[in-house]
């Protein structure tokens, strides 16, 4: 009887083991196809003058605001920032010409096929980089951050090329971890020129772009964004922010507790990132989330 059972376990593991294989073989092919596709794209042609230091400023704070510091590092020399045997290694690229770096004619077309497409120049998309929200930037703030990265000091730093885990090619296939953010993108639409700061609902969805990576396009979080990580919180007016003066969020975005005594973890919410925030921008975000 006992060998019996073991049999049957043994011819049921067996199956599975079969049917697990005929799965990830699925999987890895779809997503080499996916990240081996080659998008045929026009680039917007974007102009600008690399010694105005208005722009240059905007982009340096732009650089911050939109959070390019948190993968790529502080001097934007590139990091590995995800090093996990199941998820694989995932690495944000030395955005400086220095050993390791962008190769020395990279363009301005370069970034706007980076940026806007979420592309490299051979066509193939870039993997983990938010380029669907970059793409909905305005003209003007896409340009400042490209004439600021434009002439950023060199910095010496090879990194290793992505390597992805089998966790990370699953959730990849079912539609679980955004990592060709170029799917996602309207390739053929054009930057709008510019969106004015202001304390209104139009400036504050402008701004909202950043957020919806995690807390989804309505505002109201939901599951993990990834393996390890908490529920995500909601930030609309049926969530705490909804209950917040301006003031109250203003200080949360900027110090990382919240009115309720919790304090927020930065590689959960980037809280050093909106702490760059203007007052204007912080009361438009706010007036936007509650108008949710």
């Amino acid at each position: 009887m006992l060998k019996k059972v073991l049999k049957v376990i043994g011819v049921v593991l067996a199956v599975l083991i079969v049917i697990a294989g005929i799965f990830y073989t699925k999987v890895y092919f779809s997503t080499e196809s996916r990240l081996n596709k080659v998008y045929a794209v026009t680039p917007q042609q974007l102009t600008f003058d690399p010694n105005d230091s208005t722009l240059l400023a905007t982009g340096e704070r732009l650089i911050t605001t939109k959070g390019c510091n948190d993968c790529h590092g502080g001097d934007l020399g590139g990091k590995v920032f995800i090093d996990d045997p199941a998820l694989g290694l995932l690495v944000a690229k030395n955005l400086t010409k220095g050993k390791g770096g962008l190769p020395q004619d990279h363009s301005t077309t370069d970034w706007v096929l980076a940026l806007k497409h979420g592309i490299r120049r051979d066509g193939k998309p870039l993997l983990f980089m938010p380029a669907h929200e970059y793409t909905l930037l305005s003209e003007q703030d896409m340009t400042a951050i490209i004439a600021y990265c434009s002439q950023l000091p060199n910095v010496d730093r090879e990194l290793p090329q992505h390597n992805l885990g089998p966790v990370a090619r699953i959730l990849t296939d079912l539609g679980k971890l955004p990592l060709v953010p170029a799917e996602m993108i309207d390739h053929n639409r054009t930057l709008v020129k510019e969106v004015k700061a202001e304390v209104s609902v139009e400036y504050g969805k402008y701004l909202s772009i950043a957020c919806q990576g995690c807390h989804r396009e309505n505002m109201k979080g939901g599951e993990p964004v990834a393996p390890g990580f908490p529920v995500v919180a909601d930030i609309s007016s049926t969530g705490h922010p909804g209950k917040w003066t301006d003031d109250q969020f203003m200080e949360t975005l900027r110090t990382g507790k919240t009115p309720e005594g919790k304090v927020l973890k930065p590689t959960e919410m980037p809280w050093t990132m909106t702490k760059a925030y203007s007052d204007t921008e912080l009361k438009a975000l706010h007036l936007y989330l509650n108008s949710l």
